[in-house]
């Protein structure tokens, strides 16, 4: 039902397969609503969540995606894996694999472990997040809120302000909007951009306030400290006053212009509380576009026979 058997990078889909998703996502954004969320659609299929590192809204929101369509899910960490005990990925894959489970979702520190995975079973593969890589699900999901708030993808201007050099959410982020019509403007001082922030394929910009009065969204990113070798700026402080969002700056911004963010959230930092904490931002939107996406995915990558349409 998708051009790929798989969705490990957001460029493996092509413009008709992001917008299928997103259509698709809209019936179960119904479902999500309903009292009792659930549909047979993928019933007797099992779907691993395999997540060997951290994760709070991605490995949840893909396990209620997997229970609502009635899939066997099976969560594992890295803790509870043979991964801690040596076991390689390629024999993870292969043992998995030899269970005859439908479909994978993997969250690995390092690039690239999800296409490792592709290559060793028969089993769909999910990227939920390789390193500093991919995030696929979550640029789809953001896309998805984006259209549901502002009504249309194509010619909106999205500002991603912050830690893009370590930012896997920038690069699925980045090529999606690009797919889909609409104007990226990455933003940062240049210790947070790779070295080469042209091959990203967005406009750069190392001033918020520059281009605050273009931007339709504000896409605010984490500072992940744990990913970056020092501090890369001088403080938390002086980042904040140059790159977080905050009510000042949100007064300049256009009155209909939506705040972002990819969670977790670092308040006063990235977003003060007021603006977190305000109609403008629609950071649990995307919480809730997330289980909806992940079921479209789930269904498209599957095979599901009921989309959900039906009451």
């Amino acid at each position: 039902m998708l051009s790929t058997p798989n969705i490990i990078d957001i460029q493996d889909l092509t413009e008709s397969d992001i917008i299928t998703i997103l259509d698709t996502a809209e019936s179960f954004k119904e479902v999500n609503e309903r009292r009792i969320k659930k549909l047979p659609t993928l019933r007797g299929r099992t779907i691993i969540n395999l997540f060997l590192e951290p994760s709070t809204r991605t490995r949840t929101s893909f396990e209620i995606a997997a229970k609502r369509l009635s899939a066997d899910a099976v969560n594992m960490t890295g803790s509870a894996s043979a991964t801690v005990k040596g076991e390689s990925l390629r024999d993870t894959a292969q043992t998995l694999s030899a269970m005859a489970c439908d479909l994978i979702v993997v969250r690995h520190k390092y690039a690239g472990a999800p296409r490792v995975l592709a290559e060793c079973m028969d089993a769909h593969v999910i990227n939920g997040g390789d390193g500093r890589h991919q995030h696929p699900t979550q640029a789809l999901l953001d896309l998805f809120t984006i259209r549901q708030e502002l009504g249309h993808l194509e010619g909106l201007t999205v500002g991603i302000v912050g830690d893009i050099a370590n930012s896997r959410v920038a690069g699925s982020l980045i090529p999606a909007l690009r797919a889909v019509g609409a104007r990226p403007i990455v933003i940062a001082p240049p210790t947070l951009l790779p070295a080469r922030p042209d091959v990203l394929g967005a406009e750069v910009s190392y001033s918020l306030d520059d281009v605050l009065p273009d931007l339709d969204v504000a896409y605010m990113l984490r500072i992940q400290m744990e990913r970056s070798e020092g501090m890369p700026f001088p403080s938390l402080r002086e980042y904040a006053r140059f790159y977080g969002m905050n009510a000042a700056r949100l007064a300049k911004a256009r009155p209909e212009m939506k705040v972002m963010h990819p969670g977790p959230m670092n308040r006063g930092v990235e977003v003060s509380s007021d603006v977190a904490d305000s109609p403008r931002a629609i950071v649990l939107d995307q919480v809730n576009s997330g289980v909806a996406v992940r079921m479209a995915t789930m269904y498209l990558l599957l095979g599901g026979g009921d989309s959900g349409t039906a009451s």
